[in-house]
């Protein structure tokens, strides 16, 4: 065996393994990311225990292709009276106070050229669980699905939906 051959080959493994870490980079789904919210808003208790639809709060889901958040005015309909002591109502009382809008952190994001539409998505009568999971059941709310292509694709698959490039693409 030649003295050179095994320099050739450790560095063919080498060059072989930094690409195989590439390529599981690439497509990796992307890590669950729960964000920092300004008010810590309990899912498990709305949507968990009182059982309120996604809907009752994301109420533009079912309008457009953003599903929204609540103004700050839908949730002190229900909270000018209850649970008025609770640190995080007081911060929500404050919200009102100051005429502010609350800044919630976007859990999930899609580049610019791709176009998505939750109206056309929860009026075929999709779950909400199917992307966002069982939000009713998480303590804080955080990414459960990567939403990269080859995922969305499995889901038009099996429900017969588009598969025409410019449905999604820009």
């Amino acid at each position: 065996m030649p003295k050179w051959l095994p320099h050739i080959l450790l560095s063919a493994y080498f060059g072989f393994f930094l690409l195989l870490l590439a390529t599981l980079a690439w497509f990796w789904p992307a890590s669950p990311r729960a964000a920092s919210q300004p008010i810590a808003f309990p899912h498990t208790v709305h949507a968990g225990q009182l059982g309120l639809s996604c809907s009752f709060c994301h109420e533009s889901a079912e309008l457009g292709p953003q599903a929204g958040v609540p103004a700050v005015s839908k949730c002190l309909s229900c909270h000018q009276a209850i649970a008025t002591d609770r640190p995080e109502i007081q911060k929500l009382l404050g919200y009102q106070q100051r005429g502010e809008p609350i800044r919630w952190q976007r859990i999930y994001h899609l580049p610019d050229f791709i176009y998505f539409s939750h109206k056309r998505h929860v009026n075929s009568g999709l779950d909400c669980s199917a992307c966002h999971g069982a939000v009713e059941e998480m303590q804080t709310v955080k990414r459960v699905r990567s939403l990269q292509m080859g995922w969305c694709l499995s889901c038009h698959r099996s429900r017969g939906a588009s598969f025409d490039c410019a449905t999604c693409h820009k």
